[in-house]
């Protein structure tokens, strides 16, 4: 594939605000103690709903066609960018290496896999809702059409 700016540039913006959008809710919800390891809850969250949203988007820009023009610019800004820079996995693996060297061994291996698995989970959701929320779409139009 050949390089190309506007498609750079694209993920570029996208990465920014995600990341600028994690880092605010980051700051704004600290971890919380929990037997004296700090467990990053807002990490959790933030992979999990990025998760969800990346499931959802990508699901809702395959049923609109080829990846192409406005589809593709789409999933550059929205999905590689802003979702990209809003998930964390580096957190998530500093994380879970902070709780190990606190010794908090079993909760960091919670916290890790757990993320992973869940994250899972979430995207699939998100691609459930994406086809459901299609589905709705044209069965509406068929009613008005």
């Amino acid at each position: 594939m050949h390089l190309n700016w506007r498609y750079l540039g694209l993920v570029f913006l996208g990465g920014t605000a995600g990341t600028a959008l994690r880092e605010t809710l980051g700051l704004v919800l600290p971890p919380i103690d929990l037997a004296g390891a700090r467990l990053p809850l807002t990490t959790l969250g933030i992979n999990l709903f990025g998760a969800l949203l990346l499931g959802l988007l990508l699901e809702a820009l395959v049923r609109l066609g080829h990846d192409a023009g406005g589809r593709r610019s789409a999933r550059l800004l929205l999905g590689t960018g802003l979702l990209g820079g809003f998930t964390t996995y580096s957190a998530l693996a500093t994380d879970s290496a902070l709780l190990l060297h606190g010794g908090a061994i079993g909760l960091a291996i919670a916290y890790a896999l757990g993320t992973v698995l869940l994250g899972s989970l979430a995207t699939w959701l998100g691609i459930v809702l994406g086809a459901a929320l299609h589905r709705r779409g044209e069965s509406s139009r068929g009613e008005n059409g």
